[in-house]
């Protein structure tokens, strides 16, 4: 999401020389170390997807096309955690890695490194345990947080779903970036609370162009079966927001306010959870606030399985 700002500094918790001992537990991962630092997000790759999905792009393209850094702990030895430092600050502790005392010190040494830098990311997103124990190292420190989401149940489905698919769900092209991009809009303005820079050239509009360019935008439109020069609007939208090590993490479910509670969202995702496991990756996973009841249980009619648990922290 956003950029980001100056912070204050303050001072860390039992000074400074204590800080600069928990930032040199961890390091900044080079180019030669993001295949152990992707093994790391393989052992638990539904929880780790956000993370994975900017490092598979940087082991590919390079770190600077990705736009962030990889952090990993230990400094020495064979990595236990990474975590991604860009626009989200995602870390990546796996249970099956880290004892509990390495987690904490490895959280302890991604927010030393974290404060070293100041606030860039717009948010703090991932597992629940290890994103909230990060933010409570920051929080004395960085400015507060807009909103703390602390219970975001993580869903997946790794089979055909429950529903027949909506038929009219496919995925967007490039024609219709001007119907799906406002579209992104509204939803982004209903789930975040503000309505991000959309003007032509701008990051946020660059994504949606490019997740329609590559393919990850599915729709529902009207109007596109009438006259010639019918306005087309979106009816249903969802986007494939990160995809890597076999996962696919749905993003930006949003069903046109006017035709809500006409059950129009379990066979759209459906539509996208059939087409996502036949061409993009075998396992289709989300995460959703706790307090959503309604969009729970459409995602369990589908058929989706709640296997963990996100947490997000917004600024």
């Amino acid at each position: 999401m956003g950029g980001w700002r100056p912070t204050a500094r303050r001072s860390a918790p039992g000074g400074a020389a204590a800080e600069r001992a928990r930032a040199a537990a961890a390091r900044v991962l080079g180019q030669d170390d993001l295949v152990e630092a992707l093994a790391v997000c393989a052992r638990d790759p539904v929880a780790a997807v956000l993370a994975a999905s900017r490092i598979e792009l940087a082991d590919r393209a390079g770190l600077a096309v990705a736009g962030g850094e990889v952090w990993g702990y230990p400094a020495e030895g064979p990595l236990v955690a990474v975590c991604w430092s860009g626009a989200n600050l995602v870390p990546v502790v796996p249970a099956a890695l880290a004892s509990a005392a390495e987690a904490a010190e490895a959280t302890a040494a991604f927010a030393a490194l974290a404060r070293a830098q100041g606030r860039r990311s717009s948010s703090i997103v991932g597992e629940r345990g290890a994103t909230l124990a990060l933010w409570g190292l920051l929080a004395p420190v960085w400015p507060p947080a807009r909103e703390v989401r602390a219970d975001q149940p993580s869903l997946v489905i790794d089979r055909d779903p429950d529903v027949p698919p909506d038929p009219r769900v496919r995925r967007a092209v490039p024609a219709e970036l001007g119907a799906v991009l406002p579209a992104c809009v509204r939803m982004f303005a209903e789930e975040v609370g503000y309505a991000p820079v959309a003007s032509p050239g701008s990051a946020y509009a660059l994504r949606v162009r490019s997740l329609v360019a590559e393919g990850r935008s599915f729709v529902a439109m009207a109007g596109e079966a009438g006259r010639a020069g019918a306005r087309q609007r979106v009816t249903f939208k969802a986007e494939l927001g990160a995809v890597a090590g076999g996962v696919a993490q749905v993003q930006g479910v949003w069903v046109d306010p006017m035709l809500r509670g006409q059950g129009r969202s379990a066979p759209g995702m459906a539509a996208v959870v059939a087409a996502t496991r036949r061409d993009v990756a075998p396992v289709v996973s989300l995460y959703v606030n706790g307090y959503n009841a309604p969009a729970l249980a459409t995602y369990r009619r589908v058929g989706f399985e709640q296997v963990g648990t996100f947490a997000t922290v917004l600024f």
